[in-house]
C-alpha cells in the first residue's frame, strides 16, 4: 500500500508540533509528511517580547523547519486554494509555478494575523507585532526615536519622538510595552541630553482591564506596577485617530507620537478564504472535539483537520464555550491531531481533545511578572521566573532551549545592548547612492535621437 500523504498548512504551534510527532509515531512507508510555510522557520511568538528588548537573539526565537523536520518535506510557499472536495491544495512556491498536490489527510493550520480597525492613519503609522521581523523593526524604530530627540532643537519633534503608543491590553501589548519601557530605561543612560521624565509610554485598551488571562486580582497588580514606573493606562478607550502621528483617543486627550505598536487582538487567517472548508460566524474553521472538521450540518469531512487560532473548538471543560487562541492550547491540540491522524490511518478511532485552562504567566519586563497557575496567584520575581521557565521548556527543539538559556545568562551578566541596526531595513540604500543606473543600448539611442 503506498504511504498516505498528510499535507499541514502552517508551521506555526499547532503545525510545527503536529507534523514533528506524526514523523516520529508513523514511518515513510505508512505516510509521507508535506509542510508548506511562506516561512522557512517556526516563530515562537511568546519570546518576541524578549527579542525586541534584546534579552535573546531575534534567530534563538525561531526554529528552523528543516532542521527540525527532518522527516519532513518542506515547500516553502503559499498555498493559494485548497479544494477539500477533491482532496487537492495548489502551492505556489517563492520562484516558478504554482503546482497542484494532491492528500489524503490535511492539517489546516495558518495561524492568525492581527485584527485590525478602519482607523485613519494606522495602515500608515501602525507597527504590528506578530513577526519577528516587526519585532526587530520595532526595536530599531525605538531606539532611532531616541536619537531623534536627542539631536533635534524643535521642541515638538523631541516631545513626539519620546511617545510611545501601545494599542491592546493583552499579553502581547502589555509584555512588548513593558520590555520596551525596560530598554529605553537602561537606554537613556547613555543619553545625557534625555531626562526619563520626557519619556510617554501610554498603553489603550477598550476593556475596562488589562491582561484579563491571569485573572482580575493579579490584572489590578499589573496596572499598578506599570503606573509606577510612569506608564499612562487608558482603560475604556479607543484609538480614534493617529494621522501624521498626531493621536486622538476617545477619552478625549491628543498628543503626537511617532510610535504606535497595534496588538489589539487577532483574527484568523486570510487564507483560509482560499478553501471550501466550513467556517464559523468569526471566520474559524468548525471543528469537533476530536478537531475534525465538520459542515454546519456536523458531518465530519474525511481526511480535513484543524487547530489553534484559526479553528473553532468547543472546550469539553467549559460547556458551551470554544478553547480559547492561545499557545498552551494549541500546543496540546496538535498532539491530540497528530495521535488522531495516526489512530485514523492505522485503522483506530480519534480521541477528543480535552485540557482544562490552568492559568497564564505574563512577563513586566526584567526580573518583574505576574502568574495566575492552578488558582495560586505569584507576582514579581517568582512570576518572572516562571515565565521564563514555561516558555523555554516550550520553545521546540534542544539547540533552541540551549541558545535561550546563553542569552539569557549573558544578559544577566553583561549590560543591555541598546545598538540600533535602522540599515536592516533598507539594506540597498548606501550601494545605490554610489552606483548610478546604466541605461539600455535602446534607452541611449533614444535619448541621443531626442537631442539631434
Amino acid at each position: 500500500m503506498n504511504p498516505q500523504r498528510i499535507v499541514v498548512v502552517g508551521a506555526g504551534h499547532v503545525g510545527l508540533y503536529a507534523a514533528l510527532r506524526l514523523s516520529r509515531k508513523l514511518s515513510r512507508r505508512k505516510a509521507e509528511i508535506v509542510v508548506i510555510d511562506p516561512q522557512p522557520h517556526m516563530t515562537y511568538q511568546p519570546f518576541l517580547p524578549e527579542a525586541a528588548a534584546g534579552n535573546i537573539e531575534p534567530r534563538h526565537s525561531v526554529v528552523p523547519l528543516r532542521r527540525e523536520l527532518k522527516k519532513c518535506r518542506v515547500i516553502v510557499g503559499e498555498v493559494t486554494k485548497v479544494e477539500h472536495a477533491r482532496k487537492t491544495v495548489t502551492v505556489q512556491p517563492i520562484e516558478g509555478p504554482a503546482t497542484e498536490m494532491e492528500y489524503d489527510h490535511i492539517i489546516v493550520a495558518p495561524g492568525s494575523v492581527s485584527r485590525t480597525l478602519p482607523i485613519p492613519g494606522l495602515s500608515e503609522r501602525g507597527i504590528g507585532f506578530k513577526t519577528i521581523g516587526e519585532a526587530i523593526y520595532l526595536r530599531n524604530h525605538i531606539m532611532d526615536q531616541l536619537d531623534v530627540a536627542a539631536v533635534t532643537p524643535d521642541p515638538e519633534i523631541r516631545k513626539a519622538a519620546l511617545s510611545f503608543v501601545f494599542v491592546g491590553g493583552g499579553f502581547a501589548g502589555v509584555e512588548a510595552m513593558a520590555e520596551m519601557e525596560d530598554v529605553v530605561r537602561d537606554a537613556l543612560k547613555y543619553y545625557p541630553e534625555l531626562d526619563q521624565k520626557e519619556v510617554k509610554f501610554v498603553l489603550v485598551e477598550a476593556s475596562n482591564r488589562i491582561l484579563p488571562e491571569v485573572g482580575a486580582k493579579m490584572g489590578a497588580y499589573a496596572a499598578r506596577q506599570l503606573a509606577k514606573r510612569g506608564i499612562s493606562i487608558r482603560l475604556e478607550t479607543f484609538l480614534k485617530s493617529c494621522v501624521d502621528g498626531n493621536i486622538e483617543l476617545s477619552d478625549g486627550d491628543k498628543f503626537r507620537a511617532e510610535t504606535v505598536v497595534w496588538t489589539a487582538g487577532v483574527k484568523p487567517s486570510p487564507m483560509l478564504d482560499l478553501t471550501d472548508l466550513p467556517r464559523g460566524p468569526k471566520g474559524h474553521v468548525n471543528c469537533l472535539p476530536t478537531l475534525q472538521v465538520v459542515d454546519n450540518d456536523g458531518k465530519v469531512l474525511d481526511g480535513a483537520w484543524s487547530a489553534g487560532d484559526c479553528a473553532q473548538v468547543p472546550d469539553l471543560t467549559n460547556p458551551g464555550g470554544w478553547c480559547s487562541p492561545s499557545a498552551q492550547h494549541a500546543v496540546r491540540q496538535a498532539k491530540v491531531l497528530a495521535d488522531n491522524i495516526k489512530s485514523v490511518i492505522l485503522g483506530g478511532e480519534p480521541k477528543e481533545y480535552r485540557h482544562k485552562y490552568v492559568g497564564s504567566v505574563a512577563g513586566l519586563g526584567l526580573y518583574k511578572g505576574v502568574a495566575h497557575v492552578y488558582g495560586i496567584k505569584v507576582r514579581g520575581l517568582p512570576a518572572w521566573f516562571m515565565h521564563r521557565s514555561y516558555h523555554m521548556s516550550r520553545i521546540p527543539s534542544f539547540n533552541r532551549k540551549v541558545r535561550v538559556v546563553a542569552d539569557w545568562t549573558l544578559a544577566f551578566v553583561l549590560r543591555r545592548e541598546t545598538i540600533a541596526l535602522g540599515q536592516l531595513h533598507h539594506p540597498r540604500e548606501e550601494f545605490l547612492e554610489v552606483t548610478p543606473p546604466v541605461r539600455k543600448p535602446e534607452e541611449r539611442e533614444t535619448v541621443g535621437a531626442g537631442t539631434r
